[in-house]
C-alpha cells in the first residue's frame, strides 16, 4: 500500500441515512458522482437521532443499489458496526458480494457502535468500551479469515464459525477502515486496520492525539504509519447565503451535544429532545461560510494533517443545492490546491 505522501486526495459525499429516505438518498449519491465526487459514504443506523422526520434506510441495501446506478465512486460505510446486530461473518459475506458487483469500489468502514442502534434492535445491555473494542478487533480477524480462506473454523472469545466458506469473493481485497474518537480506538486502527476514520470539528489537539496513537499502533504491528489510510468526515455548510448556511445546521443539533449530555441515550425521542436544547449551537460542529476560499482554508487544516479521504457532510435538507454549489465553487479550488 502506498504511503500517505504517495496517495492523492479524494473528495467524498456523506449520504446521511439518518436524514433522508432511501429513494432520495440514492439520487443524492448518483448526483455526487455526477458532480465529480470520488466517494459516497453512507451512515448505518437502525434508528436515527430524531424520531419525527428521521430515517434509517439499510446501508447494505443502499450500497448495492447505488453501485448499480454509478460507475466510478467508491462505495463506503461510515460507519457500520459488525459486532452486535450484525454478526461479522454476515458482514464478510455481504461485503464480498458488494465487491464482486462493484469491483475495486468498496470500502468497509467500521466502529464500535452506538447504543441507540444496537440495544433496541437486539435487546442487549450496552457493553463497556473495552468489550466493544475487543469485539471489533476479533470481528476484523474473522472477516479477513473468511475473505482469505476456505473451510474457516474460528473459535474466538465472542464469535465462532465451523467450516465456513464465502464462495463469491472479489479479486481485490476490500479495505477495512476503523473509526476512532479516542486514542485506544486509533491505536487499534493503526495496528489492524487499513485506514482510520474520524470526524471534523472536535479541536486541533484531539487530531494530533489520534494520529499519534495511530502511529503507535502501526509501530506495534511493525507497520509504517503512512501505510494506514486516513479518512475524515468534514462537516461543511457552504452556501451563497450565509444565513441559510447557518440555519441548515439546525437538524444536526445532536452533533453539538457533549458525551455527558447524550449519556448513552438510545431512544430517538429522547435524543430529539436533548438536541432541541442544542439547536442554537448546532453550527459549531460545521464549517459555515459563504466564502469558498474560507472553506478551502479550513479544509486545508485536515489535509495538512495527512487526511487523504475528505468526505463532506452537508447538513441541509436541500442536498442538490449543497452539492451543486460546493462542486462549482469549492471542489475546483481544493483540486487546484492539493492535486
Amino acid at each position: 500500500m502506498p504511503t500517505s505522501n504517495e496517495r492523492s486526495i479524494r473528495y467524498g459525499y456523506k449520504a446521511s441515512a439518518e436524514q433522508f429516505a432511501p429513494r432520495p438518498l440514492i439520487g443524492y449519491g448518483v448526483s455526487a458522482e455526477r458532480h465529480g465526487f470520488d466517494i459516497v459514504a453512507v451512515s448505518d443506523h437502525f434508528q436515527p437521532w430524531r424520531h419525527h422526520g428521521g430515517h434509517a434506510p439499510n446501508a447494505l441495501v443502499y450500497l448495492a443499489a447505488l453501485g448499480e446506478r454509478t460507475q466510478r465512486v467508491t462505495l463506503a460505510t461510515s460507519v457500520l458496526t459488525p459486532t452486535l446486530r450484525y454478526q461479522p461473518a454476515v458482514i464478510a459475506h455481504a461485503f464480498a458480494t458488494l465487491a464482486c458487483l462493484s469491483p475495486g469500489r468498496v470500502l468497509l468502514g467500521i466502529g464500535t457502535g452506538e447504543a441507540m442502534n444496537e440495544n433496541p434492535s437486539i435487546g442487549i445491555e450496552w457493553p463497556k468500551f473495552k468489550e466493544r473494542s475487543e469485539r471489533l478487533g476479533e470481528a476484523v480477524a474473522l472477516i479477513r479469515a473468511l475473505w482469505n480462506g476456505e473451510r474457516v473454523s474460528f473459535d474466538g472469545r465472542y464469535y465462532r464459525t465451523v467450516n465456513a466458506t464465502i464462495y463469491d469473493r472479489p479479486d481485490q481485497p476490500v479495505p477495512i477502515f476503523m473509526a476512532a474518537g479516542g486514542p485506544k480506538a486509533a491505536a487499534l486502527a493503526g495496528e489492524i486496520g487499513d485506514g482510520l476514520i474520524v470526524t471534523s470539528g472536535k479541536g486541533e489537539e484531539l487530531y494530533h492525539t489520534l494520529l499519534g496513537a495511530l502511529a503507535e499502533g502501526a509501530a506495534k504491528a511493525g507497520r509504517e504509519p503512512g501505510a494506514v489510510g486516513k479518512f475524515i468526515e468534514v462537516k461543511v455548510s457552504y452556501d451563497h447565503d450565509a444565513a441559510y448556511a447557518k440555519a441548515a445546521c439546525r437538524p444536526w443539533a445532536a452533533l453539538a451535544l457533549s458525551a455527558e449530555e447524550k449519556g448513552g441515550t438510545e431512544d430517538p425521542l429522547e435524543m430529539e429532545r436533548l438536541a432541541e436544547g442544542a439547536a442554537d449551537r448546532a453550527h459549531t460542529r460545521f464549517i459555515v461560510s459563504d466564502d469558498p476560499d474560507e472553506v478551502v482554508e479550513q479544509v486545508a487544516f485536515y489535509a495538512g494533517l495527512g487526511f487523504e479521504d475528505l468526505v463532506f457532510h452537508f447538513p441541509g435538507d436541500d442536498q442538490e443545492r449543497a452539492l451543486s454549489q460546493f462542486a462549482a465553487d469549492v471542489l475546483p479550488r481544493l483540486r487546484e490546491r492539493f492535486d
